[in-house]
């Protein structure tokens, strides 16, 4: 809802209803954490809840939240330097706002890549396709 909202605020030119949604922004980016520790709290309850191809859900789920949590951070750190550093230099809100839009995108888009995996681990009827190979490390 943030996200939209920066783009309304964007078309409007509103830097205080910019920094509105940009908090809301940072609020859902920097709330990525809790979910990310919460959920490596309960792998091994859910685990024991499912069958062995939730459980190849699950790891997969597991390791695209690993990979993309990055992203959720930068997406609140720029959120965060797009609400201070427009009140030294305010010809930077522009561009920062228009970053903070697009890395938003991305994120939006992650964010349905990670719970794409994560609705099969215990909803056979979202498994339209086989389970994810088990990835292997590298030896080394």
């Amino acid at each position: 809802m943030g996200w939209i909202g920066l783009i309304t605020a964007a078309v409007l030119r509103s830097r205080s209803a910019q920094i509105a949604t940009l908090v809301l922004v940072l609020i859902g980016a920097a709330s990525a954490w809790p979910v990310y520790e919460f959920g490596e709290q309960a792998y091994d309850r859910v685990l024991s809840m499912t069958d062995e191809d939730g459980q190849a859900w699950l790891d997969e789920h597991q390791h695209r939240g690993e990979q993309l949590i990055y992203f959720f951070y930068a997406l609140a750190a720029l959120s965060v330097i797009a609400i201070l550093v427009p009140i030294k230099w305010p010809k930077t809100s522009g561009p920062l706002v228009i970053g903070t839009i697009l890395l938003g995108v991305i994120v939006l888009g992650m964010s349905g890549y990670i719970a794409y995996a994560g609705g099969k681990i215990r909803h056979k009827e979202f498994r339209t396709e086989p389970p994810p190979k088990k990835l292997t490390s590298s030896p080394g």
